[in-house]
């Protein structure tokens, strides 16, 4: 990913913060050349200071059998909103997004769902535990035929985190004045991704003193 440096982010609680809050990823990797993509939800552990994130594919999406002894990609995206010229003091300026984004790279590891159940029932526990954690009771309330088969129909995986990338591009480039202006112009939007843009701009404005 393209980071200007005044667009990085490397504190590694706010990684991991946002890609808690936006853990619908997206897992790329290579198929004989060509970038295929799967679109899931992940949650993350630490281990040290290693990340962890756990998922799981549905066995008919050839994707995991593919991944091979390659590093994937699992990409968290955020708010985003786009910039108008007119919020900025000068006239002679161009239209842009602003947005924030992290970039996990890491090798793959596949959990069988046969001989390895258990770990995949954590992973699926864990998800219920992010989004609905009421339904665990009714998830261990199904019959154990259920379970089997739709656990049978999914591949859990394991991606330990390599290297992360954080942008946060939130108008660092321009001045105090135009970073204030279109925050507050993206506060006031009925669209919460740009509200949302619009607070973090804040948060980064009054980080800087």
């Amino acid at each position: 990913m393209y980071i200007p440096k005044a667009n990085q982010q490397t504190d590694l609680p706010t990684l991991l913060g946002f890609m808690r809050a936006y853990n619908f990823a997206t897992l790329v990797s290579q198929d004989d050349g060509v970038p295929v993509a799967t679109h899931l939800p992940v949650t993350l552990t630490q281990r040290g200071d290693t990340v962890v994130c756990h998922g799981h594919f549905a066995k008919a999406n050839p994707q995991w059998r593919r991944l091979g002894d390659q590093t994937a990609l699992l990409m968290f995206s955020g708010p985003h909103a786009y910039i108008s010229p007119r919020l900025y003091e000068q006239t002679e300026s161009v239209p842009t997004w602003n947005y924030i984004a992290v970039h996990a790279y890491g090798r793959v590891r596949l959990m069988d769902s046969t001989t390895e159940s258990a770990e995949v029932l954590r992973v699926i526990s864990d998800l219920i535990a992010q989004h609905e954690p009421s339904y665990q009771a009714q998830w261990d309330g199904l019959s154990e035929k259920y379970r089997h088969g739709m656990l049978q129909g999914v591949v859990g995986f394991e991606l330990v985190v390599e290297r992360l990338e954080g942008k946060e591009k939130l108008s660092q480039n321009r001045s105090l004045t135009d970073q204030r202006t279109v925050s507050e112009s993206l506060l006031k939007s009925p669209d919460s991704d740009y509200r949302a843009v619009g607070a973090a701009m804040r948060q980064h404005i009054e980080s800087q003193g």
